[in-house]
């Protein structure tokens, strides 16, 4: 991709320990390093390039570094107790997962790779537990609506996974491992450039005997194999064009049964600088969901498609930039279960004015969707900046979403209510951030308001999907992070109040209170560090009569440089064998998580 005009403006710097930054010193090169590293740039926030404080939303940026440090084996892991993130699975590894943020359901927070949006058209969410961490080099988690740049279910925000694109000379790797739970893992992938041409492949395998998903049932097995290709081309005038694909098959076992299942986004893009000014992008994609189950009811099959064709246009003003553009999608649901309809389609228009009026900026965006199913939806968003002074940066800002209704909701058989509405929310923000030379803090306030909930209740003598609730959502977050000597540390700290309006309780499944803390230290050739992740307690039911307790748990890492190119890393999980237990069966039963657990993996490759 082509990098529109965007401003760099503040080094970070954790405000806590100031004082001995101060007396650090660095060269240029390094404080600048360690300033994008803090202040990195993200385009999940705006659709166009933006550091984090620039971007007036609050957002989460996991890097490459963090994700080989941590080598988690679930992209959940590393999301657990982010700021403003709570992840409840059904038991582990390939288990049912789902991320809530800030307090919205799983069915609202937009999960995109590569700029390719993947669900269940079906289900509403995500396969979260599907997604293989060692595919991707960087997420960025953006809270807070986003329904005005990217239509349906961006209520809570927006996480969104990206594959390497490949620089600099051919750059293999091998990594092999293994480790409690008769787990095995293996992966290889090649990436590069050469003049103009970028090229990255990578495949990974993973498979284990699993543990206890519900007490007395025996062990549940996952194995899950991924293939990743990524080739792109920029010309001499600027233009470029690429394609990608990514690709997940396994199988995971349940209490009763198991499944086959696919995910699968595959994508090809072109990018032309028409002036100097103004670059027009084209993006044909699909998005594959698919399982193939067997339990107690017999066999069967799901596979939906998502169909998606995007025009955006970037126009460069001096100081400002205008984002413009047109979507068409198409969702199609084939299987087994005999839909009343298959099909259905969007057609959407978008625009987004970044200004920037120093000190003040301004970002104001609308969207148009026409649904086949539901209808015409309009949202927009409107956020307001003002630099205090070259470390700190206010702002505040409005934005409505809504949450599509899925193909269950509105056409299972004997179940599915064709006339629902959307989910529609309001959500006001205030937030503040300081940045200095070698940390960062971001504190923000927000209050979301969501009407036309859907909810499974008997009305009128017909049990099923009806708009019925409401819900109000206020939250606090806290982040910071800092590089000193040679420690990089990040902690976050949230509060959540999800509470069901019409009955006073709070939202299944939600965490009130979070902490996590990350530390890790370079010494040499070695790399060594930890986290903490706590959480309070969450309720099973929406009468608040089933408690979940909360947990502590505690996570070490160990990597190992022993040669060029060698190297070798061990991760030590739960290592006090903490009970953790995020959501129940409809019997009542527990899902269990994994307890203590050891993986030693060993590395050829930069």
């Amino acid at each position: 991709m082509t990098t529109p005009l965007f401003r760099r403006r503040g080094l970070a710097a954790l405000c806590l320990v100031a004082a001995p930054l101060a007396g650090a010193a660095e060269t240029d090169d390094s404080v600048t390093e360690t300033a994008l590293r803090l202040d990195p740039l993200v385009v999940s926030a705006t659709l166009a390039p933006r550091t984090t404080s620039e971007s007036l939303a609050s957002v989460t940026v996991l890097d490459e570094a963090a994700l080989r440090r941590q080598d988690p084996t679930a992209i959940t892991d590393i999301l657990r107790a982010q700021p403003g993130v709570d992840v409840t699975t059904n038991g582990s590894f390939g288990k049912t997962s789902s991320i809530f943020l800030r307090g919205t359901g799983s069915e609202s927070t937009l999960l995109m790779i590569d700029g390719i949006r993947l669900r269940s058209a079906t289900a509403g969410g995500p396969a979260w537990q599907f997604l293989e961490p060692r595919m991707f080099e960087r997420v960025e988690v953006v809270r807070g609506p986003r329904g005005s740049l990217y239509g349906a279910d961006a209520v809570g925000g927006v996480v969104q996974l990206f594959t390497p694109e490949g620089q600099g000379g051919p750059s293999p790797s091998i990594t092999l491992g293994g480790g409690s739970f008769d787990s095995r893992r293996a992966s290889a992938s090649l990436s590069g450039s050469e003049g103009g041409t970028r090229y990255a492949f990578s495949a990974s395998h993973f498979a284990t005997e699993g543990t206890e998903v519900v007490e007395g049932e025996g062990d549940k097995g996952y194995d899950n194999t991924t293939g990743f290709a990524r080739l792109s081309h920029t010309f001499a005038d600027g233009a470029e064009v690429g394609v990608l694909a990514l690709r997940a098959r396994g199988n995971t076992e349940f209490v009763g049964g198991d499944s086959d299942f696919v995910q699968q986004v595959a994508g090809l893009y072109g990018e032309l600088p028409v002036t100097d000014a103004w670059t027009s992008r084209l993006t044909l994609s699909e998005a594959r969901d698919e399982s193939d189950n067997t339990d107690a009811f017999g066999d069967s099959v799901i596979d939906t498609r998502t169909h998606t064709a995007r025009w955006e246009n970037t126009l460069a003003l001096g100081p400002h930039e205008l984002v413009a553009g047109a979507e068409y999608s198409e969702d199609e649901v084939t299987g087994t279960t005999a839909f009343t309809e298959t099909k259905r389609d969007n057609v959407a228009a978008f625009a987004q004015a970044l200004m920037d009026f120093s000190p003040f900026s301004v970002q104001a965006g609308l969207r148009h969707d026409d649904n086949e199913a539901f209808g015409e939806e309009v949202t927009g968003s409107l956020a307001l900046g003002y630099d205090l002074d070259d470390h700190h940066t206010l702002r505040a800002s409005y934005g409505t979403a809504f949450r599509a209704p899925t193909f269950n909701e509105l056409y299972w058989p004997g179940f599915g209510n064709p006339d629902l509405d959307p989910e529609r929310s309001e959500t006001v923000e205030l937030g503040l951030r300081g940045q200095f030379g070698k940390g960062f803090w971001d504190l923000a306030v927000y209050r979301t308001e969501v009407d036309d909930l859907i909810a499974n209740t008997l009305v009128d003598g017909r049990f099923a999907p009806f708009n019925v609730d409401q819900a109000r959502i206020r939250g606090v977050e806290l982040a910071t992070g800092a590089e000193v000597l040679d420690w990089t540390l990040r902690a976050a700290l949230s509060y959540v109040d999800p509470e069901d309006r019409e009955t006073g309780n709070r939202l299944v499944r939600r965490a009130s209170r979070s902490l996590r803390l990350d530390a890790d230290r370079t010494l040499g050739d070695w790399t060594l560090g930890g986290s903490l992740i706590a959480q309070g307690q969450r309720y099973n039911d929406a009468a608040n009569d089933e408690r979940l307790p909360g947990f502590g748990i505690v996570n070490l890492r160990a990597g190992w440089q022993f040669a060029p190119l060698w190297s070798t890393r061990l991760t030590l999980e739960n290592v006090l064998d903490r009970d953790v237990v995020t959501a129940r069966d409809f019997s009542g039963r527990d899902y269990l998580n994994a307890g203590r657990a050891a993986f030693l993996s060993v590395r050829f490759g930069e």
